[in-house]
């Protein structure tokens, strides 16, 4: 694609990366087949080759951004499926994460919108504080979504369906470290997340289980958020300074007593913690540490697959129907396909394929609160198409993808780790477990 940046914008290192990328787009348009707003709402402009268009005419105008072009870049899911099938590699990712970071520094929202990402970007990071707001409306849970209903406010709905139906109880995590009678296969580190360890603690507890019965100790993260809610917000600074405390923290534990990885749970946090480098690219002092650590940091199922596991609990387990349901973030942001179905199936499960399995659900980190009625679209369809495959369970890699599909689904779902955890002799999922 023909750019026609002035010098003087192309010293901004961030413009010039981004030059870079929009160059690279042959707007070929194979991308619009698999983007999930362009299949929904036919608009080239909420297209990724579109949505290049309007990002080129912003940058290279360096002018504030309109209301129109805000509207179709804020649609876009960040599902990475056009750069799983984008034949020039044109790196999407990095492009509408300048775009977005160029919006929060040139464009005034309305109040409402400006209120309601704040509050996003502080509470769910802060898990104290989301927790405790968590166990203040779960109990409120069924008139909360009647005074949503009776003010029309759709993200006020998208917001409290997120409560779960009854509190959460606290993480074995949060007590330390997990440690076998015998460390066999080394120390990695997990992290534990701000939402996933609120909304459904029981997933890093499978994983700390799992491993720890495997010979490895496991160390509870001590840093905190990753900084994925506040990197998709557009907000850099936040992400950055997230990034650098993470960085400090596993960095102390590899010069300390030493790590063999760094495990994540959700895949959503797994995509933006791969990409430290990119996000500190300019910071001389963190750069190299930030390579580092991603040399290092696998997602449970791709870490599953490569150590490999003993599975005692197949015969229990083999009748079992499972719909793995593929994680955008997973799929196409970490390009781990093939790991979390290959280590089901050997744990003795019945592994079913989700037609339209590229498509993304409409979870998207905060996009099912901030466009709703397109998230609620796409779950629909997503519904749909798991049901179709006539299983007994859904399996997924991401705390997104389940607290918004959980709403709908007439199947339970479950995080993958939990349902290896249990094939490998621990607890079966809760959500498994026949109700009195």
């Amino acid at each position: 694609m023909q750019t026609d940046f002035s010098p003087t914008s192309l010293v901004d290192p961030q413009v010039k990366t981004s030059e870079k990328i929009i160059r690279s787009c042959v707007h070929c348009g194979f991308c619009t087949a698999t983007c999930p707003t362009y299949v929904l709402l036919g608009n080239e402009l909420d297209s990724p080759r579109g949505r290049i268009y309007l990002i080129k005419n912003m940058l290279e105008r360096n002018e504030k951004p309109t209301p129109e072009v805000v509207q179709h870049l804020d649609r876009c899911l960040s599902c990475l499926s056009c750069m799983t099938t984008c034949p020039s590699g044109v790196n999407y990712m990095h492009l509408i994460d300048h775009a977005r970071s160029h919006i929060e520094k040139n464009y005034r929202r309305p109040l409402a919108d400006r209120v309601l990402r704040s509050v996003l970007g502080v509470v769910i990071p802060n898990a104290k504080i989301f927790e405790l707001l968590v166990q203040l409306g779960t109990p409120f849970r069924r008139p909360l979504l009647w005074f949503a209903s009776a003010t029309r406010s759709k993200r006020l709905a998208s917001m409290i369906r997120l409560l779960p139906q009854s509190t959460p109880r606290r993480s074995l995590m949060t007590r330390g470290a997990t440690k076998p009678s015998q460390v066999s296969r080394g120390r990695v580190a997990l992290l534990t997340g701000c939402a996933q360890r609120v909304l459904r603690p029981e997933i890093n507890d499978a994983a700390a289980n799992l491993l720890t019965r495997n010979g490895f100790e496991v160390i509870p993260s001590t840093a905190g958020c990753c900084g994925a809610l506040v990197h998709h917000l557009g907000h850099e600074n936040d992400a950055a300074t997230a990034a650098r405390r993470n960085i400090d923290a596993w960095i102390a534990e590899i010069e300390g007593s030493g790590l063999e990885a760094i495990i994540i749970t959700a895949s959503g946090c797994g995509t933006v913690v791969k990409d430290y480098h990119h996000i500190l690219r300019d910071d001389l002092l963190y750069l190299e540490k930030a390579r580092r650590v991603t040399r290092i940091v696998y997602d449970i199922s791709e870490f599953i697959d490569k150590i490999g596991l003993i599975f005692t609990n197949q015969n229990t387990v083999s009748n079992l129907r499972v719909a793995y349901h593929s994680a955008c973030s997973l799929q196409h942001g970490q390009k781990v396909n093939d790991a979390p179905k290959r280590i089901l199936t050997a744990a003795g499960f019945s592994v079913k394929d989700v037609p339209e399995g590229h498509l993304c659900c409409g979870s998207a980190g905060t996009y099912n609160i901030l466009q709703p009625k397109i998230a609620d679209r796409l779950k629909a369809r997503k519904v749909a198409n798991i049901e179709s495959t006539g299983s007994d369970v859904v399996a997924t890699g991401n705390i997104g993808c389940i607290t918004h599909l959980s709403t709908t689904l007439s199947v339970p779902i479950v995080h993958t780790v939990e349902l290896l955890n249990w094939a490998a002799g621990g607890e079966i999922p809760n959500e498994l477990k026949v109700k009195p």
